[in-house]
């Protein structure tokens, strides 16, 4: 397990040292975009992932779940090269669109991948503990690419920031090619096949093009199947969705911070503080889960009273809510896993994106409706509803 965790923890740090994620948003306002325009980027990012993320979840099901999380990489560093080289409104667009196409090839694979080399270990019990703990080393190398991100747009401007962040980026690759995978080729209901053949019925097409339609046909219906037959994976899986959906609110910290009068030099030492909250919310993941309902409802009134404070020291309120979405996001995904059949794991858990990114697009909707008459911190305190709403849903989902 050590092997898999240092290597997963290592495709983390290197996915999410990026010192662009601080600046993005003013780099956006910057080029004249307003509030609306840039909710709509954040609207395609998430329209992007919601068309992608069961076509995805499939394929990882369906074949090698590493290949996929290698490949990842790329579109998104090639978004980060549009945004810096050539940035206007139609790059951004086209980066959204690039990122959306990496992260879902990642998404539903990595937990997948994780949770059956586990199983295979006999470890699974870890998964809550390694996977939090690996969403924050990822948050902690965002602390560092924000830390980073101030001397580098001093020095260099916003080709310095790009071009550390493309090369970041793209050190995941060859990371994400040592990753561990040991799961036997599945069959075309979603069970493995040990010997790699083709089972029954998949025909006999030199290029395997029949036997690839068949299994991708049969994991979508046992992943349909499980959602539509368990109760219990269908709360969860809703309930992760939603949590996760709630995390797209970290897109507008940036905006949430300038808006206190903090100058730009320290816009992006205010981010870096919620993103350690964030960071010190994965760590403590794998405790202390039955607690959860009563951590978030109080997350919620941090929220509010940081939110709509108006000052720079409200953002250390809005970082402890942060961290307990990041460890309540963590428990909930363990215990969907807990819960779905190896077979279609990775088609079940893009399910759960999907669910997340269409919630993500209905909040960057309210958002932009909401710019129009109020300021970004007031925008943010009234996600404390939602926050509120998670909670009682976690504790009805036992």
């Amino acid at each position: 397990m050590r092997r898999l965790a240092r290597r997963l923890y290592a495709h983390a740090f290197a996915e999410d040292f990026v010192p662009l994620y601080p600046l993005y948003a003013l780099l956006f306002t910057g080029h004249g975009l307003s509030d609306a325009q840039v909710s709509s980027l954040f609207a395609l990012w998430s329209a992007t992932s919601v068309l992608l993320e069961v076509p995805t979840g499939l394929w990882a099901d369906s074949s090698s779940r590493r290949r996929l999380l290698t490949v990842a990489p790329l579109p998104v560093a090639a978004a980060w090269a549009l945004w810096t080289f050539a940035p206007c409104y139609a790059s951004f667009a086209a980066g959204f669109v690039l990122w959306g196409v990496g992260g879902a090839l990642r998404s539903g694979a990595l937990q997948a991948l994780v949770y059956e080399e586990l199983v295979r270990l006999g470890e699974a019990g870890a998964y809550a503990r390694l996977t939090g703990r690996s969403q924050a080393v990822g948050t902690t190398a965002v602390v560092a690419a924000t830390a980073l991100a101030g001397p580098l747009l001093s020095v260099g401007g916003y080709p310095a920031v790009g071009a550390v962040s493309i090369a970041a980026t793209l050190l995941a690759v060859p990371v994400a090619r040592s990753l561990p995978e040991s799961r036997d080729r599945p069959g075309p209901g979603g069970g493995a096949e040990p010997d790699g053949r083709a089972g029954p019925g998949d025909g006999a097409e030199p290029d395997g093009r029949a036997a690839e339609a068949g299994r991708a046909s049969g994991v979508l219906r046992a992943g349909l199947a499980e959602v539509r037959r368990a109760p219990v994976v269908r709360r969860r899986l809703l309930l992760l969705a939603g949590l996760l959906g709630l995390g797209a609110l970290d897109e507008y910290v940036p905006l949430v911070a300038g808006a206190t009068g903090a100058g730009p030099s320290t816009v992006p030492l205010l981010v870096l503080l919620v993103t350690a909250g964030t960071a010190a919310g994965g760590w403590l993941a794998d405790r202390g889960g039955g607690r959860a309902a009563g951590v978030l409802a109080v997350a919620a009134v941090c929220l509010a009273e940081g939110a709509a404070s108006g000052r720079p020291a409200g953002t250390a309120l809005v970082a402890v809510a942060f961290g307990a979405l990041q460890w309540a996001q963590a428990a909930a995904e363990a215990r969907l896993q807990d819960a779905v059949g190896d077979g279609a794991r990775a088609t079940v858990s893009s399910l759960a994106g999907v669910g997340s990114e269409a919630a993500s697009v209905l909040l960057y909707g309210a958002w932009a409706l909401g710019s129009a008459w109020a300021p970004p911190g007031v925008l943010l305190a009234l996600a404390a509803g939602p926050f509120l709403a998670a909670a009682l849903s976690l504790r009805r989902s036992r």
